[in-house]
Order: C-alpha cells, then structure tokens, then sequence
C-alpha cells in the first residue's frame, strides 16, 4: 500500500484535531447543563451569578477544568442550601469537590459513591446529620476527607479503616459519642488525623494507633480522653504535631514521647497530667513544648539545654521546682519563655536574651531570687518583663531602656531596690509599669512614654514633688500612688488629664491646698488622698465629677463646709473622717448610708440620723426666746386645734367611715440568700419614684441606700399594685430559684426576695456602672443620665468586661448541675461595678437544662431580645447552651464595633453585617469602633471570636469554656485581674473561621498579645 501523500496526512491530521475539538467543545456543553442544574437545584445562589448558557464552565471561578473537562468544584462559603443531587456525578471525571461553609443538609451525601475518579471530598461546616455510614469505604479513592463541623453523631464506622488512600482524615467538631474505631490503625499513609472537640464515650487512644508510620499530626484535644498518654505513641517517627490538650488525661508523661525523631510542636496543656517532665529530650526538631496547666512536677531537665531548634518553652500553671537550668538560656532559637505559676527557686540564668531573639520572658509566680537578667532585650523582640510575685533583688539593669518593642514592665512584689533608669520611663511602646510593693527610690520624671497608660507605684520610697509636666501624661489611665513620701502641692496642671479614672496618693506627705478648678477629669470614677496634710475647703468642683463614685479626703487638714455640690454626685463611698470641717452635712448625705463617712469632725452636725455628729438643731435650743407666759398659751392653743380636728374628723366623716371596706394591711415574706446587713423597713421605706433608676416591662428598678457597709441596693419590683399574671409569677420564681442557688463572682447578688400578694421584690447588690448597653450606646442618647459627654469605654476596660461575661456564662453552663441556659443574654443584662467589673444579670427568662419528664414535651417558647436571637432558635426544638454562645457572640461583635444589636446595613442586624463585611474585606480593620485608638490585632480577633459564636451551625459554635479561654489569651497581661493572669498563650483564630486549614490552628500561631 502506497503510503498517504504529506498533504493527506495533513488533512488527517487536521480532522482528527477538529474531531477532538467539537468533541471536547460538545462535551463541555453536556457539563455546564449539568452545572446549571446544580445551580438550579441549589435555589440560584447569588454567589454563583456568573454561570451561564454562554460561557464556558472552565472560565468560572469555582470551577476546575483539566483538557476540557471538569475536575474540581470549589463551592466554599456560597450559601448553598438543600442537600446534594445525584447529578453533581454525572460529572464523570470530577476528582475534587470542596463544599465548606454552606447550608447544606440531610445524611451524610451517599451521592458521593458514583463519582468513580473523587480523590478529594470537603463537606466540612454544614448541617449534615446522622451517622456516617457503614459502607463509607466505597469512596475508595479518598485521599483527603473532611466531614468536620457537622452534626454526625454515633460511632465512627469501622469501615473507615479501609481508605487504604487517605493521607488526611478530618472529623473535628462533630458530635460523635460512641467509640474511636482502632481500625484507623490501618490507615497507613495518614499524615493528618484530627477528631477533635467530639465527645466520645470514656475513649483511650486505641494502641492500633501505633501503626500510622505516616502520620505527622495527630490533633485530639476536648475529646474526652481519660487515663494515660500511652507509650506506644513514641512509635509514630514522623509526628510533628501533637495536641492532646483539654480532656482528662493522668499520670506522667512517658519519656519515650520525647524520642520523636521529627517531633515540631507539643501540646498538652489543660489536662490533668501529674508526674515530672522526663529527663530524656532527645528529638533534634523540637522546636515547641507546651505542658503548660497541668499537674506536672518535678525540676526541669537539664538536655533541655540540647534541644537547639527550639523556639517556644511554655510550662506555666503546673509544679515544677528547682532551678532553671542555665542551658535553656543559651538555645539561640529561643523565642518564648513561660514558666509562671510554679516553685521555682534559685537565680535567673543570667544569659537569657544574650543568645536569641527573646520575644516572651514570663517567669511570675515562683521563689527566684538574684537580680534580673542584664540582657533580656539584646535580641531587640522582647514585648513584655514579667517576673512578678518572687523575691528578686538589686537594681533594675540599665540595658532595658533599649527594649523598644515591650509594652508592659511587671516586677511588683519582689524586692527591687534603687531608682528606675530613666529611658524605662519613655520606651517608645510602654503602656504599663506595674511596680508596687518594692523598694524603689526617686522622683517621678517629668516625661514618660506617649502611650503610658497604667502606673502603679504604690508601697515604694519614691519621693519629690509630683511635677507640672504630669499634663503631658495625656494617656494615663490609672495612677496608684499610695504609701510612698512624695510631698508639696497637687499642681493645677494634674487635672487636665482627661483619661484618667484612678488616682490613688493616699499615704503620703502631700500639702497644701487642692487645684479651685478641676479641668478635665471626666473619667474619674475613683480619688483616693487619704493620709496626707492637705489643708483649706474642699473644692466645690468636685461636684462636677459626674463619673466619681469613690472619694476617701480622710486623714488631712481640710476645713470649712463640706460644699453641697458634692450632693450632685452618685458617691458609693465617702470618707471625710479625721479633718476639721465644719458646718452642717449636705442634705444628700445626711442619712445613714453615709454613717461611717465622718469620724473625728468635732464641728459637723447632723439634722437627721447620723449617730456620731451633734444634732444641728439641739432640743429647746429656742425655747429662751419666748416667756413662760407665751409658751403656755401656745400649749393650750394647740390642744385646742387638734381637739376641734378630732372631733371634725368624728362627726363629718362618720357615715364614709362606716361604708369604707376595711383596709387589709399588706404582709410581706422575705426570703434571704445571704447575710443581711439591713431590714425590710430599710427596703419598703425607700420605694419611691425618686429612687426609680430603670424601668422594663416586668417593672421598676430602684436604687435604695441602707445605710454601711453596703451602702445601695437594687430592687427590682416585678409588678406594681396589680395581680401578677402567670408569666410574670414564672419570671420570679426562674429568678429566685437560679440566682438564690448559685454564687460567682460574675453573676449578681442576688440578696433576698419579698413577696405579697401583689408585689415580688428582688434584692440585689448595687452596681454603680449600671449596664454595659448603656456605656457602649448611652452616649447617643442625650437624655442618658450620667454619662460624660465624649466619654469612650476603652479597649482594655471592653476586654476586661468580655472576659467576666465570659466566666459567668462559663460558670452557668459548665460548672452548674444541671446547666443553666441564660436565654436573654444582651448587653443591658451585663451590669458593671466600680471597677468596671462584669456581672451576668436578669435570669428571668433562664431555663434549667433538666431532662424532661416523661410525656413532656421539649419545645420552649421563644424568649429573649431582638437581635440576639440564634437562628434556630425560631425552630428547635431544644434549648441548649448555644443559643446563649450566639448571644454572647453579638455582645462580643458590640463590644469590638461601637455598633447596637440591630445596627447594622439596610435590613441587616449586627452578626449577618459583621458575617458580610468579613467575606466582602480581607482587612476587619474598617469593621471596628473608630472610637478605639490603637489595640487593632486584639480587637480583630475579637472580632472574628464574635463571628464564630454566631455562626448560623449550632455545633460550629465554641463551648463558652473556649470562648472564654481565647479571651484570656488575647488580653494583654497587665489588664488581667490576679486570678486569670496565668491564662495566656499564643492563639489565632483565623483558622475557626477557614475551615479548609482547621487543623493547623496551632501549627500558624500568631502571637496576638
């Protein structure tokens, strides 16, 4: 056969790519139908616009094409809601499918098994129900799975085990509770294994877990694991990743954990691990250990030293004693040292910082002894000095003036002794020097950093005069001053800083008289002078200091009348004692909450109740004025007026008087919960308009004074002179028998409770701040009493305020038994005390999660405040701690915007808006309350905290134990209260809101502090 001319082969060459072409080109055209259908089916998503009839599927953004056909379909966050057509497999090639973040629904997709060539299946953060079935190894290609963030529940099927494929398993956040299946053993090209935060029945990590030769992150933590790590974990040679952390693990942990040979980061903190730290570290690439919150014991190694690679060293809140071994301070990756909270002893190495880039140094809370390490800032990263609470002595070192970078020098209670140097006063980014109960000498400079915001000084030996420059100190915030020797005047020029809200200088040797004019003390809400020898009249503009709640002037020279403006202000102390004032008490004060509020005032008087002071009016003080002769006739003539009105009121009113019903005096029941410090009288006496402070729909709040040491109260009257109906009557009784039951230091006082027929009245402590919706939103209401003008709640008081919420929810749900459910959480139910602390409030409408009898229904009646409500709150039929985990979730999204609960674009509220803006701006920054200067990193992880509580998923939502534990990790140290300053870590939580990177929420930290 004669062999095709070039020209034919040519036009065979030509027809044969034109054949492919229109193949390819018809082909193409089947799957956009396919496409479109799904679209279709999928109720025509917005996200999906751009899908067309003409254009080609390849173009579209979510689609994937390899030689004209479609292989991968990227359908992340794209609102999709229903369930899955069996058509999306009529794809015949399609090997990736990634279907994170919608609003899909029903069992899990079996759709799945016809799609012959899927290597990749992603349908995490959905609403898929049920259990995963039996025959999920007919996905027997899967190299990746990711069913996390849904509502499975059960077992995991043993059948699992034969994905023979799988590199990376994902089934976090779930809600299995059966067993962990040790067929997963079998898995043996699994990198990535993660089932965390699912409840599963009393497991043990299976000893078949041994075989997963592959295997580089195992990611456990909140899964319920009880009893010991187990040692055949040190046959997992390529693990780089383990976090076994929140779940109830015992014992020690086994030295062959650290014989990983690739071993990158350890978490176990959380737990309840006791034993020592082993002496064996052996793994060259450790580059993290984190055993921190546990029951550890024992010193820490010396090959510690060894471990060159490592970066972060955190062993705080265990038990640990002996030294710091010497070598720890010469590893040169060393980035992170947190050692607070144990027993240790012994001198600080003196190398620490002269090695590496040290970022972290925490070593609070122990028995150290020596001086401070000469070069904790050589590398030029350090951000914080925290080494409080030990006995360390000598002078500060001069090296840290050059710590440009650290924002927070804490070295109270130890036993420092000479004067501060002086560029520690203006390091660029200093906003706290916490100081007090040293030995410190000096005077107070005249320039401090721009961004000083809390200085605390107090039990010192600083003396000298407090400067005029202290106007510059426009940031100041908290200033404690007390028992040191400063002396002279207060200058004029302290009161311009119009920041300020505490100022504490009692015990020392200050003169003089105060500033007449008080300029800008706005924020002032505490004023302590006590203990000095300030001498003339109190100022009368201290009565504009609207915010002022606490002011002690015992112990000084003052004289002349106490000035009556000072009745203007809302005082919850006073103190006046032991001065030469004179005069009659303001009107205000004259009562007997203010009883103890003037001791050692010879020349004060009192016209009413105040035991301790002359009367103003004394008996007969008049009497000398009138003859015996006229007092008579007055006598006589006045029995004479009331015999006539006696008998005017006998004989004119006689018939009315018979048909009058007899009035039946009202009884009232108390009922305490604690110990009483007044009386009933105290109570109803005071139940007057003028006491009224609030008003709801349920009734009155008034603010009551009962004398010390409490000073106010708050009753709330449930109704008013009418018949309780039955709601009301069960918001009572939800009240009484919750808050008379449970006692945190975050949830109000309740005192006692009175009842009668007609009226209930609830007693609680008095909180001076009132809400937090009033100090976030009161400023846009002119009518809201007692706000400064321009006033802004600052970011550390916000924070502070979140985390208190935070433990009473925390206590609510976690600690109580059975768990309370809020139902009503919002930020008019978070009251503030002086400090600004948070107390969870109003548990009217709170339900106790108690199992519901038999033939009881669980349907629960809607309840709560608009713009808080979970969205499945309109449906379910379960009341569980979620709805109050959304709730939360708004107040967080107003504490870090500015904005109200339903504020938020056209017909948006709050959460859809902050949801909108985060999908819309990679950036969260333009979502903040511009209001707030600064704090921008913390804010924004607060920021996306609040959009994980209100995601639209129930059980994609945290536990308000990890909210509250976030919380704690992204507050700076110094504005933590004593009890949870022990709490923080490095943390991002970017990663909660991208499911497609889960697992790697510890292996991307960011220091966020």
């Amino acid at each position: 056969m004669t062999p095709p001319s070039p020209p034919h082969l040519l036009f065979i060459f030509v027809f044969i790519f034109l054949n492919s072409v229109v193949s390819s080109q018809q082909f193409l055209t089947s799957e956009r139908i396919i496409l479109l259908n799904l679209k279709q089916s999928w109720e025509n998503p917005p996200s999906l616009a751009n899908w067309n009839l003409t254009s080609s599927p390849c173009i579209w953004p979510e689609v994937q094409c390899r030689n004209g056909s479609v292989i991968g379909l990227e359908l992340e966050s794209k609102q999709l809601i229903g369930s899955i057509p069996e058509s999306i497999c009529n794809l015949s090639n399609l090997e990736n499918v990634s279907l994170h973040e919608n609003l899909l629904q029903g069992e899990f997709p079996r759709v799945f098994y016809k799609c012959s060539k899927l290597i990749h299946l992603d349908i995490s953060l959905n609403m898929f129900v049920g259990a995963l079935p039996d025959d999920i190894d007919r996905l027997s290609k899967l190299v990746a799975a990711d069913f996390g963030g849904n509502n499975f529940t059960g077992d995991i099927p043993p059948a699992i085990g034969n994905l023979s494929a799988l590199t990376s398993l994902l089934l976090y956040q779930n809600l299995f509770n059966g067993t962990i299946p040790p067929e997963i053993g079998n898995l043996s090209n699994l990198e990535t294994l993660g089932l965390a935060y699912n409840e599963f029945a009393d497991p043990e990590i299976p000893s078949e877990f041994q075989k997963l030769n592959s295997l580089k992150v195992l990611w456990m933590p909140a899964t319920n694991l009880v009893g010991k790590i187990p040692k055949s974990l040190s046959n997992l040679v390529n693990l780089e990743l383990l976090d076994l952390s929140l779940n109830y693990l015992e014992g020690a942990i086994p030295p062959e954990l650290f014989l990983f040979q690739n071993l990158d980061r350890m978490f176990l903190y959380r737990n309840n691990l006791s034993g020592q730290l082993p002496a064996v570290i052996q793994s060259p690439n450790l580059t993290q250990i984190d055993v921190a919150m546990n029951k550890l014991t024992g010193s820490i190694p010396d090959d510690v030293g060894k471990l060159q690679k490592l970066e972060v060293f955190n062993l705080y809140s265990n038990q640990f004693s002996g030294r710091i071994p010497a070598s720890i301070a010469q590893i040169p990756t060393l980035r992170i040292f947190r050692v607070f909270r144990n027993n240790l002893t012994g001198e600080l190495p003196p190398e620490f910082g002269l090695h590496s880039k040290l970022e972290s140094f925490e070593v609070s809370d122990n028995q150290l002894t020596g001086k401070l390490p000469e070069n904790l800032c050589a590398g030029g990263f350090l951000t914080g000095v925290i080494a409080f609470s030990n006995n360390l002595t000598g002078e500060l070192p001069r090296s840290l003036e050059s710590c440009d970078r650290v924002t927070t020098v804490q070295l109270y209670d130890n036993k420092f002794t000479g004067e501060i140097p002086s560029g520690i006063w203006t390091l660029p980014n200093i906003s706290t020097l916490r100081l007090y109960r040293n030995s410190f000498s000096g005077e107070l400079p005249s320039k401090v950093a721009w961004n000083l915001s809390r200085l605390e000084i107090s039990d010192n030996k600083f003396s000298g005069r407090i400067p005029p420059e202290i106007s510059s100190w426009v940031k100041l915030n908290v200033f404690k001053a007390s028992n040191n020797m400063f002396s002279g005047e207060i200058p004029p020029e302290f009161t311009v800083l119009s920041e300020l809200t505490v100022i504490y200088l009692d015990g020392n040797s200050l003169s003089g008289v105060l500033p007449s004019e008080i300029k800008s003390w706005n924020s002032l809400t505490t004023l302590n002078l006590a203990r000095n020898k300030l001498s003339g009249q109190i100022p009368p503009s201290f009565g504009s200091l609207q915010d002022l709640s606490e002011l002690d002037l015992s112990e000084n020279q003052f004289s002349g009348q106490i000035p009556t403006q000072l009745g203007n202000l809302r005082l919850t102390s006073l103190n006046l004692s032991s001065n030469k004032l004179t005069g009659k008490i303001p009107s205000s004060f004259d009562n007997m909450a203010y009883q103890n509020s003037f001791f050692n005032n010879p020349n004060l008087c009192s016209s009413s109740q105040i035991s301790n002071l002359k009367n103003c009016f004394p008996k007969n003080s008049h009497s000398k004025k009138f003859s015996p002769k006229i007092i008579a006739m007055i006598i006589i003539l006045s029995v004479f007026v009331l015999l006539a009105a006696v008998l005017f009121v006998l004989f004119v009113f006689k018939d009315y008087q018979m048909k009058k019903p007899k009035r039946i005096r009202t009884t009232w029941k108390l009922t305490s919960f604690h110990k009483m410090d007044f009386t009933e009288t105290n109570i109803l006496s005071c139940m007057s308009e003028a006491n009224v402070i609030g008003t709801g729909g349920a009734g009155k709040v008034y603010r009551i004074g009962v004398g010390p040491p409490r000073g106010f109260v708050a009753v709330k009257r449930i109704w008013n002179n009418k018949k309780l109906d039955q709601n009301l009557e069960n918001e009572f009784t939800s009240e009484v028998q919750i808050l008379g039951s449970i006692r945190h230091s975050n949830i109000v006082k309740l005192l006692c409770c009175l009842s009668s027929q007609n009226s209930k009245l609830l007693v609680y402590e008095y909180l001076v701040h009132q809400s937090l919706h009033r100090w976030l939103h009161g400023k846009k209401r002119k009518s809201e009493p007692g706000l400064v003008p321009g006033f802004v709640l600052d970011w550390p008081r916000r924070l502070q305020i979140a985390i208190g919420a935070a433990q009473g929810l925390c206590y609510m749900h976690h600690d109580c038994s059975p768990p309370i459910v809020h139902r009503d959480v919002k930020s008019s139910n978070i009251l503030l005390d002086s400090e600004f602390n948070a107390k969870i409030a109003d548990f009217g409408l709170a339900k106790i999660l108690e199992k519901p009898k038999p033939g009881e229904g669980g349907m629960s009646s809607i309840v709560g405040s608009l713009g808080y409500f979970a969205p499945e709150y309109a449906y379910t039929t379960r009341i569980n701690e979620r709805i109050d985990v959304y709730s939360f979730g708004v107040v967080l999204l107003e504490l870090v915007t500015g904005r109200e609960p339903n504020e938020g674009e056209g017909d948006l509220n709050l959460a859809e808006w902050a949801w909108k803006h985060y999908g819309e701006d990679d950036s969260v920054i333009g979502a903040l309350d511009p209001e707030i200067n600064g704090y921008m990193e913390e804010m924004s992880t607060v920021f996306k905290l609040g959009l994980i509580c209100t995601s639209t998923l129930p059980s994609s939502r945290p536990s308000m134990k990890d909210v509250l534990e976030i919380l704690r990790r992204c507050n700076p140290l110094d504005q933590l209260p004593e009890e949870m300053k022990q709490g923080r870590e490095e943390f991002d939580v970017a990663p909660l809101l991208k499911r497609e990177s889960y697992i790697t929420s510890y292996q991307e930290t960011e220091d966020i502090i």
